[in-house]
């Protein structure tokens, strides 16, 4: 078991960097330039345990990826050129890796199997498989389907209308790359809007999406065109060097080519709302994409509420918004956010624990949390909790807290951020 060492200091960062690629961009391009026709490029690709798991899945899948630096080169055998995979698909720790695997591999013409570490054997499965099983699919596992392993047995499917009980992209692009199989046509309603990289990425790859309101539909494909792919950084990266220089005096940080697409950027509003000192220069495109550069400075922060529409907007980055809300004036509340306790752990609990070691005032809640700023933390030992956002979290907690932060496994970063910790040390410099 790996641990890191933050050293609580009040000297400021300074500097400019450009964090790893998009994480939900980066999974999207191997899956759908694996199932489009030809050579696909993808540029600015994060390489992480996550993706990488994806990667691994795709070439299970008979698909050839090179992957030189952030560079992937995808050779595409169309929608009907998957092969059986030997073994069982191992999707490592990612989520992503497999709610997006049963929408695809549910439309196959071959059997295969879902597994992977024991706390992603742990999230429920349920909620994606019920909607595929409504359009056709057959998928069996334990509880019922609901955790890992699951089997598939490749079915012809047909579209449905299905309204998320919950906004959650992952199933919604479960669904949709289940629709490009599907006859007749496959919508999906949103309670709110969820971040929209897939519907984006079949766009630009030539697939037609009807978006209405928070209506989302698909027709069967004919074919999936390939391209060239730039991924830009990804903001929830970002957002944890956002709050790093937001709560330290003295600090201003640029924070270069991040994805700003307006689905992601809740954290942004959040903070603006809080009273951060953020601004957005040098906007741009790619691919669908919007991009721009991030300049964050230190800021007095104000107490907020969070909840409603905001929270799907700013899903992943709700722990770290709990270390801000430390060091605000009054008391932060987060609700709605019942999201979080099936992430890659129990967020809410993890959050409320580690944070309190810290010496931070914390009420937990079914759906949230509140947060009494103001208080000066004091390091400890914690526990990551086998989840990159709780430990990456919880070091920019420590960057401010008194003495040393002892973080326990904290290799789990590596599943979307490796060589993050040398970065807070760059910064300070």
């Amino acid at each position: 078991m790996s641990k890191e060492i933050i050293k609580g200091s009040s000297a400021p960062l300074r500097g400019e960097i450009t964090p790893p690629g998009d994480k939900s961009i980066s999974h999207r391009s191997l899956i759908l330039c694996s199932i489009a026709n030809g050579h696909s490029v993808v540029k600015d690709f994060l390489i992480s345990d996550d993706t990488l798991s994806t990667a691994n899945a795709m070439r299970a899948l008979g698909i050839t990826i090179g992957i030189n630096g952030t560079q992937a080169d995808i050779i595409g055998k169309g929608l009907y050129g998957l092969q059986e995979p030997e073994k069982v698909i191992d999707c490592g720790n990612s989520g992503t890796t497999t709610r997006l695997l049963c929408g695809l591999l549910s439309a196959q013409v071959f059997t295969s199997i879902l597994d992977g570490d024991k706390y992603l054997q742990a999230r429920p499965m349920r909620r994606v498989v019920g909607p595929l099983s409504l359009m056709g699919a057959q998928i069996t596992g334990k509880e019922d389907g609901n955790k890992l392993p699951l089997t598939i047995t490749g079915s012809k499917l047909k579209g449905i209308s299905y309204e998320l009980p919950v906004a959650s992209a992952q199933v919604k692009s479960a669904i949709l790359l289940a629709g490009l199989y599907a006859q007749g046509e496959t919508e999906v309603i949103e309670p709110e809007p969820s971040r929209d990289h897939t519907e984006r990425m079949l766009s630009y790859l030539g697939i037609p999406i009807e978006k209405s309101g928070n209506s989302i539909k698909i027709i069967k494909a004919e074919r999936i065109e390939s391209g060239e792919i730039i991924v830009p950084a990804d903001i929830s990266s970002a957002a944890f060097f956002i709050v790093a220089a937001l709560i330290t005096p003295g600090s201003e940080v640029l924070i270069k080519n991040v994805g700003i697409s307006p689905l992601r950027t809740g954290i942004i509003d959040i903070l603006k709302n809080m009273g951060g000192n953020i601004d957005i220069i040098n906007e741009r495109e790619a691919n669908g994409e919007p991009i721009g550069d991030i300049i964050a400075r230190s800021s007095d922060l104000h107490a907020t509420e969070i909840s409603g529409e905001l929270i799907p907007k700013a899903i992943d980055e709700l722990p770290l918004v709990a270390v801000a809300a430390c060091f605000a004036e009054g008391e932060s509340l987060i609700r709605d956010a019942r999201e979080l306790r099936v992430k890659e752990t129990d967020r809410i609990k993890a959050m409320a624990t580690e944070l309190r070691k810290l010496g931070a005032r914390i009420e937990e809640f079914e759906d949230g949390m509140s947060i009494h700023g103001s208080e000066s933390l004091t390091g400890s030992t914690c526990s990551s909790w086998g989840d990159h956002r709780i430990a990456m979290s919880i070091a920019i907690a420590g960057t401010r807290a008194k003495g040393e932060t002892e973080i326990l496994d904290a290799e789990c970063v590596s599943v979307s951020y490796p060589g993050f910790f040398k970065v807070i040390d760059e910064l300070r410099q």
